[in-house]
This record gives C-alpha cells, sequence and structure tokens, in this order.
C-alpha cells in the first residue's frame, strides 16, 4: 500500500480495510490480520495499525473478541458504503468541483 501525505496513515489503513469490505474480499465475520500482522504487512508501526482498527471497531466496522483476533462486523459493508460516500461528498467533491470550474469543465464533458 502507498500512503499519501494529504491523509494520516491509520485513516489511509481504515480506508483500505473498508475497501476491501466493500469489494468483497473481505465479508462479514472474516477475521483480518492481527495488529503486529498489519503493520508488519504494511510496514508501519504496530501503534498505527492499532489506531486503524480502533477507529474502525469505533465505526463498527470491525470488532475485537479478546485474545482471538479481530473480525469484520454484521453490517460493516452498509456502514463502511455509507461512512465513505459522507467522507467522498465532504472532502474530495469540493476539490473536484473547484478544479472543474477552474478549467471550465462541465459533467458532460466527463462523459457523465
Amino acid at each position: 500500500m502507498e500512503f499519501s501525505q494529504n491523509k494520516p496513515i491509520y485513516l489511509q489503513i481504515a480506508d483500505g480495510i473498508s475497501e476491501k469490505i466493500l469489494s468483497g474480499e473481505l465479508k462479514e465475520g472474516d477475521r483480518i490480520l492481527s495488529v503486529r500482522e498489519l503493520g508488519g504487512e504494511l510496514g508501519v508501526n504496530p501503534n498505527t495499525a492499532m489506531r486503524s482498527y480502533e477507529k474502525l471497531t469505533m465505526d463498527g466496522i470491525i470488532y475485537n473478541q479478546r485474545g482471538i483476533g479481530y473480525f469484520v462486523s454484521e453490517g460493516a459493508k452498509a456502514i463502511a458504503l455509507e461512512k465513505m460516500r459522507v467522507d467522498f461528498i465532504d472532502n474530495e467533491v469540493p476539490i473536484i468541483k473547484r478544479k472543474m470550474e477552474l478549467l471550465q469543465l462541465k459533467a458532460s464533458d466527463l462523459g457523465l
């Protein structure tokens, strides 16, 4: 995974896990990597991986079974979809809109 400087790494990791859920790569009830496994796989500090898991847990996308590991929550796909839609509309659309205005583009120019 390549990280952008525009967003904290732990949020990018959380987004990556949410994307795997949305794509069907991870399904409800699937066990996900441990904090240490994820940190090692991505080359990040385990504390960064833990922050990602804490965010996803607070959002209800994953849950922890003490002593067993982290799992994808029931209803995680719907939760992830809503959170990512809101993030896209709130954070990315305004940037795209501003660029389109500067470049004098209309949605029809993009084939939308």
